[in-house]
């Protein structure tokens, strides 16, 4: 009887042990990184701004995944980054007209192999959904990025050779125009510890989507971070 009873708790402490296995939620995430987003119209305001801008402006956007640590489909990515431009064909994250489909330019670190820069795609159409679905070219670069060391302070910093610079701060009271501002819009992908930022500059230099853009001094970014 010892003998059974024995094997009977053993099965049951394996059954926690087995659904842990088959649950990915209660897996470690295989990639850990930090994520900056910076787009065209700003994403924490109040209706009298957001009412004049939604379908004139918004359609842009530069997302940045900077991995800390992981591996994605076999390959280990630590310490390397990758960024999706994009241009809608509407304001992001509009609620009332769909900007999708929209065009996407990657731009994967230039420090990465060729095993690398493929994951580094994939893994970037995976995080992205439907702002990646159209690639419509890959670029590699030089980024640098500076994200999660001032996070508190909305602090994030991001350069990508001559194709892409990104710069923001902490809002402040000075950035309440309304005086009833909130996060309009959500960050375009799924994102932990959101923070809004005021955009000091962000900035695409390259070509393959049809224009270039220059935006300053916007209530326009997202800090946070990122797993999978």
């Amino acid at each position: 009887m010892r003998h059974w009873s024995r094997m009977a708790v053993a099965a049951v402490l394996l059954v926690p042990l087995g659904a842990w296995a088959a649950d990915p939620a209660l897996r470690a995430p295989q990639i850990q990184g930090r994520y900056l987003e910076a787009r065209s119209c700003d994403i924490y305001t109040g209706p009298c701004y957001a009412n004049g801008e939604v379908g004139v402006t918004g359609g842009e956007a530069i997302v940045t995944w900077a991995i800390d640590r992981g591996a994605w489909n076999g390959v280990s990515l630590d310490g390397l980054k990758v960024i999706a431009v994009v241009r809608a064909s509407n304001t992001l994250g509009n609620t009332y007209q769909d900007a999708f489909p929209a065009k996407s330019l990657l731009i994967v670190d230039a420090s990465a192999t060729e095993e690398q820069r493929g994951a580094l795609v994939n893994l970037a159409e995976r995080l992205g959904g439907k702002l990646t679905e159209n690639i419509v070219a890959t670029q590699t670069a030089p980024i640098e990025t500076s994200l999660g060391e001032c996070k508190a302070s909305g602090c994030g910093h991001v350069k990508a050779g001559d194709l892409v610079e990104v710069s923001t701060r902490c809002l402040g009271g000075d950035d309440h125009l309304c005086g009833n501002e909130y996060t309009f819009y959500p960050p375009l992908t799924e994102v932990e510890n959101a923070l809004p930022a005021y955009t000091n500059i962000a900035r695409f230099s390259g070509e393959g989507l049809g224009m270039t853009w220059t935006n300053l001094d916007r209530r326009s970014a997202f800090l946070g971070t990122f797993s999978l």
